[in-house]
This record gives structure tokens, sequence and C-alpha cells, in this order.
């Protein structure tokens, strides 16, 4: 899923969105929250309406926000406390309110409010916090109005395998219409990261979604998909892409790099996209290094195609049966030094 955190995928139109195939987009309640507010929106006819993207939208709970918000955030049992980072007003999001504010905004899937505690917490604290996400799961559930959102239950428990495993049997007593791994992608080594979702995957059920939060090199996700999963996001194509940090078949490119002043490829002479089918490293280089809105945009349409792309090409080589060689091939390209 592309990240719109504020109601717009940065550099991207909805008509670009579509042209690069993308089925879905997320949006950000802790953002909206705090402007233009979600009664605003909702005024304007909800998320799709306002932001006029016709296909659907998942909106997060606004925890990772608020909890990333460190020292100015208290929480309680209640709900948490913090300050915007706008002007600094105080605000209170309990897991009625995230609801509230999520049924506002209109999405279609919408997330269960929890707390996400950083990698490096003990077990001690990682199992109160999972405990009292799990009560604030129920809390959300049972604050739901609409029948035409779709509820994403969160399982937390940091790197402790015993933690996960509680996390998600509770949930699924409570029952929910999607589940989510969050906690991930927060500066746990990878080994953990796919660790916890071997952990998780046997005790999932099988026909709901299962979405891994905030995880997105493409090696994440070919290996999130091994390991069973199904929908992810992460800020990483299209930051980057700001940034001049462009996606291949076979590695990375820094678009900064002197090497590319007079270079005539695309970024990616595997790719159809518009950018590659049109535009040279050369010219990409200049658009980065003269600080053009047009870097970013060209940036970012190439990158979330070679995203989306990758996601369809696994898709296909699920349906044929032959994901296996799919992953192997995805390797053997890489295997080639980024340039």
């Amino acid at each position: 899923m592309p990240v719109g955190t504020q109601a717009t995928v940065k550099a991207m139109s909805p008509e670009e969105l579509r042209e690069v195939k993308s089925q879905i987009i997320l949006a950000n309640t802790y953002h909206l929250y705090i402007r233009p507010g979600h009664e605003l929106i909702g005024r304007m006819g909800g998320l799709h309406e306002f932001m006029r993207w016709p296909g659907p939208i998942l909106t997060d709970s606004g925890g990772f926000q608020v909890f990333s918000l460190g020292e100015l955030c208290k929480i309680k049992e209640e709900g948490v406390t913090f300050q915007s980072h706008l002007d600094g007003s105080y605000h209170c999001i309990s897991p009625e309110v995230s609801i509230g504010i999520q049924e506002a905004l209109g999405a279609d899937i919408i997330m269960c409010f929890d707390e996400c505690p950083p990698s490096t917490s003990d077990y001690a604290y990682v199992k109160k916090s999972m405990e009292m996400t799990t009560r604030w799961a129920r809390r959300c559930k049972e604050a739901k109005k609409r029948d035409d959102q779709a509820l994403f239950g969160i399982v937390q428990g940091g790197r402790f395998h015993d933690l996960r495993e509680q996390s998600l049997r509770e949930l699924r007593e409570i029952g929910f219409d999607g589940y989510a791994l969050g906690g991930l992608s927060v500066g746990e080594e990878k080994e953990v990261m796919y660790s916890v979702m071997e952990c998780c995957e046997p005790l999932l059920p099988e026909d709901h979604p299962r979405y891994v939060m905030g995880i997105g090199t493409p090696e994440d996700l070919i290996e999130g998909i091994y390991r069973g999963y199904d929908m992810f996001d992460c800020v990483m194509p299209t930051r980057n892409a700001r940034n001049g940090m462009l996606f291949t078949s076979t590695g990375s490119l820094n678009i900064k790099n002197s090497r590319y002043a007079e270079d005539r490829l695309p970024i990616d002479p595997a790719c159809d996209c518009y950018v590659c089918r049109n535009y040279s490293r050369a010219y990409l280089r200049h658009l980065y290094r003269s600080g053009e809105i047009l870097s970013s945009r060209f940036n970012t349409y190439h990158n979330l195609h070679y995203y989306l792309n990758l996601m369809e090409s696994a898709r296909e080589a699920i349906a044929q049966g032959a994901f296996a060689a799919f992953r192997r091939e995805f390797y053997n390209k890489r295997q080639q030094n980024d340039q």
C-alpha cells in the first residue's frame, strides 16, 4: 500500500496512482486528526471524496505516531494524552476516540488502537503493553458502529514469541476482519522480524487478510510473502524517491552519483514505466541536483511502479504455483552490486 499520510501520496495524483496500478492506499489517522480534522473531512464526504480516490483506503489507528512523540505523550489505561507536533496543544486519543476518528474519515479498513513499544523494551514492559493493547482491541470492537468498514486487530509482543502467540490467540477470541503484525521494522534485526512472522503464521486464520505493518524493502516484501503474508505498507518507495534513491530489478540506484551525468540509459532498462520509457538517468540526475519539483514526481512514479509491479508479479507466480522459482530469480538479479 502506498502511504498517503495526509490524504496524499506525496508527489502523486490519484490518476497517477491508478496508472501505476495501486489498488489500495494508506492514510494516517493521527495526522488527519491534527490537520485538517476528521470532522471537516467527514463533512466533505469522507476521505474518498475529499482526496478523489475511488479505490480502497486503510487508515492506521494513529497509535504509532502518538507513541513516537516519546516524552510528549502519557499512556494510561483510558488512552494516551499527547501534545500536537504542530502547535503543542494537548489531545487525548482513546480506543473509542480512534475508532470515531476513523469512522468519520470513512476508510474501508480501520485499525485497532494499540501501543507500539520500542524494540529495546524488556519482557516485563512488552507483556504489560501487549495486554493493554488486547484490552484496547476489545474496546475498539465494542466502539465500532459502522458496518461498512473492516476492523483489523494488531498483534503485539515485541520480539518475544510467547507474547506474540498470546496476543494473537486473544485477538482471535475477540474476532476481527483481518490481523496485522505491529511493532516490526522499528530497529530490530531482520532475523528477529522474520522469526516473529514465522512464529505468528500458523496461528493466523487462513481465510482472513494478513498484514505486516511498516515493512518495506523489496527483500522484506518477498520474505513476508514467502512466510504467508498478504499486505504491507511503508514510506520507503516515496521517501527514498525524494532523496534520489531509486529501486531497480538489480538493486538500488543513487541518481545523485556523478557517474550518471551523461548516462543515456533509463533508470531500469527492464522497466516499462512512463519515466523509464521517456527519460534518461542524466536528465533525472539534473532534475535532482537542480532541486526541481519534477524530480520528486518522476522518482516517486518510478519507485511506486517498481513496488506495485513486484507485488503483481508475486501474485502471478503464486497463482502459477511458481513462487519459489520467482523468489530465487529475484535474488539472483539482486546479487549484482548496487549501482
